[in-house]
């Protein structure tokens, strides 16, 4: 089979790869920056950190510190129109998928104009590039990979929708992948956050436009997962644990850049849009069932992970959907819709809202209305 390999990103992985930050922004010629992210880091002085190595190489450095969990349209066009005032030469995404997409999508808004919407889908060809303002990634959970894909994804609380923008032109220019930054993340993120990179590697790997070189790095992903994700949750200063799902995310989000992701995605998404339920959660529910719905059309790789995943000093034996359950379990997620807040009155809305999503098409079997409202109730 012919494939193309595609990976614009510059990433530097390793312990203390943060101290880089000062050369790259160096080598991008860049005086004004602005540091993207959320509140808890910058109490926790991680951001403060990437701000003082920034002032090394940058005259002015702006912080915009009030990314959500799940961010709207309106946090992307508000750090937008700053980057406008501020006439921002580069972004520095600090945080997770949430802080990293926002940084994503404000460069574009700022530089191309109008409302993030119109941008929304695979559509590719509505986003001239290469983009003039720079992004650096500097990613400080190990979960969605966003920091090497082409994706972001954002919340329209008007509409109760995601919304997801893709285009190769919207990948950072430079990550700076440091586990170090990772060990300060609380237990209940850890698990939301790993629990994603499971999805998207075992996505990945049972999607239609699945490869040799995207099954590669999803198989690696999902054997650090099993043998790590529980220690990290147990004990967030395991250096190895940490490093080895900062590692498993950064393969997952390859993985999926190139193989696209299934139903569990699109089930969640919806879930969220609804529900406000954080993303992880609503997949670690979701994706069992998707497993259970999709094993009779691709036995052999289910049954690949299963194996992957047993070589995981915590995961013992079964087939991959018993063995995810497991896991989901062990670091402490939820099973069931109703404990998150979705009404069972919302199932019906959550279904068809999951049709519209393009990730549907590669999803290795066909999914109805009808089967993804049986399959949210039998999550109910």
């Amino acid at each position: 089979m012919a494939y193309g390999i595609h990976i614009p990103t510059r990433v530097t992985f390793g312990e203390g790869v943060t101290q880089q930050l000062p050369r790259v922004l160096r080598e991008m010629r860049a005086s004004r920056a602005m540091v993207v992210t959320d509140p808890g880091l910058m109490q926790s002085g991680v951001a403060s950190q990437v701000e003082t190595l920034a002032r090394e190489a940058c005259h002015d450095v702006y912080v915009y510190a009030d990314v959500e969990p799940d961010p709207s349209v309106e946090t992307v066009h508000r750090v937008a129109s700053l980057c406008c005032e501020a006439r921002v030469e580069v972004l520095l995404a600090v945080g997770g998928g949430s802080a990293i997409d926002v940084a994503k999508g404000a460069r574009v808004v700022a530089e191309l104009g109008g409302d993030l919407r119109r941008f929304a889908g695979i559509r590719a060809e509505m986003i001239p590039g290469p983009l003039r303002m720079r992004l650096c990634a500097i990613p400080t959970t190990a979960g969605t990979g966003s920091e090497v894909t082409f994706f972001g994804v954002y919340s329209d609380w008007e509409h109760q929708v995601k919304v997801t923008v893709t285009s190769p032109y919207l990948a950072a220019d430079v990550a700076l992948v440091d586990p170090l930054l990772t060990h300060s993340v609380p237990p209940k993120v850890t698990a939301a956050s790993g629990i994603d990179v499971l999805a998207h590697a075992l996505e990945a790997y049972v999607s239609r436009q699945a490869t040799p070189f995207s099954d590669a790095l999803a198989e690696r992903a999902m054997d650090f997962v099993g043998a790590n994700l529980v220690r990290a949750v147990v004990d967030g200063t395991d250096a190895w644990a940490r490093r080895a799902m900062a590692e498993a995310s950064l393969y997952a989000g390859i993985a999926f850049n190139h193989a696209y992701l299934g139903l569990t995605h699109a089930i969640a998404a919806a879930v969220s849009g609804h529900a406000h339920v954080p993303h992880g959660v609503a997949i670690g529910i979701c994706l069992p069932a998707v497993i259970r719905y999709n094993a009779q059309v691709c036995v052999e790789k289910y049954r690949r992970a299963a194996d992957i995943l047993m070589e995981g000093e915590r995961i013992g034996g079964g087939d991959a959907a018993e063995i995810v359950e497991r896991l989901a379990r062990a670091i402490g997620l939820p099973s069931r819709l109703r404990d998150v807040g979705v009404t069972k009155d919302a199932l019906g809305s959550i279904a068809r809202q999951t049709l519209s999503s393009v990730q549907l098409s590669h999803n290795p079997r066909p999914a109805s209305e009808r089967d993804v409202l049986s399959l949210v109730e039998s999550l109910w």
